[in-house]
């Protein structure tokens, strides 16, 4: 592909990462692999690292020809280039609940890592076995911002809420029987959170989540500059 056949499906936002603090990065679901493997390079170009999310493995396969340097990670469907990361100060805990959480978890995780934060991933902390939930407490504590990943009734974003005085981020997941409603039950329950202050993202979304984590920390960082 060529420059100016990009142009014929994408305008690519070269300036976000200064408006918003992260670059612009890339929804895979519905494009074409060779659409991504070209909005990928251009990013890679101008240097700023990309990411690809919602990346069937057929399409990873076959940008990972083209682009070696891309990172394919299975469970989160995500592609990346990590070239042009900039490491920042600050840290995120992402909890989830159970395995079966662990792709929307990892999708969280990626994506921070692109945004130049350190992360650590706490899995399976369900609240049906809470006492695994309660030996991480200090571990959760010393995070600047908490993601947890969480289906069924949803209860872990409450949990952890009670235990941590950083932000908490919930992200419902649409793992569970049939009264879960694909994921809508566990949205429902963090929404309507008895613990204070908790922020909830959309069904599965663990992207959005790690966005609202770097917003959360970047704002964090230029007000102690000040």
């Amino acid at each position: 592909m060529t420059g100016n056949e990009l142009s014929q499906y994408a305008e690519l936002d070269l300036d976000r990462l200064r408006r918003c603090g992260f670059p612009e990065f890339i929804y895979g679901a519905g494009k074409t692999a060779d659409q991504i493997a070209e909005i990928m390079r251009r990013l890679d170009r101008e240097g700023h690292p990309a990411l690809a999310t919602r990346v069937p493995p057929e399409y990873a396969e076959r940008i990972r020809r083209e682009l070696p340097e891309a990172e394919y990670d299975p469970a989160a469907r995500t592609l990346c280039i990590r070239r042009g990361i900039r490491p920042r100060e600050g840290n995120v805990a992402v909890i989830c609940a159970g395995t079966s959480d662990l792709p929307v978890a990892r999708e969280a995780v990626v994506t921070l890592e692109i945004c130049g934060y350190a992360c650590k991933l706490i899995p399976d902390c369900g609240v049906a076995g809470i006492t695994r939930l309660l030996s991480k407490a200090e571990q959760l504590r010393r995070a600047d911002v908490v993601i947890a990943v969480a289906g069924m009734e949803g209860a872990l974003p409450s949990v952890v809420a009670g235990l941590v005085p950083s932000p908490v981020i919930a992200v419902p997941t649409g793992v569970g029987y049939g009264a879960s409603f694909q994921g809508l039950a566990a949205l429902l329950a963090m929404l309507n959170s008895c613990a204070s202050g908790v922020t909830v993202v959309n069904i599965d979304n663990g992207f959005g989540a790690a966005c609202a984590a770097v917003r959360m920390l970047n704002h964090l960082r230029s007000s102690d500059a000040v």
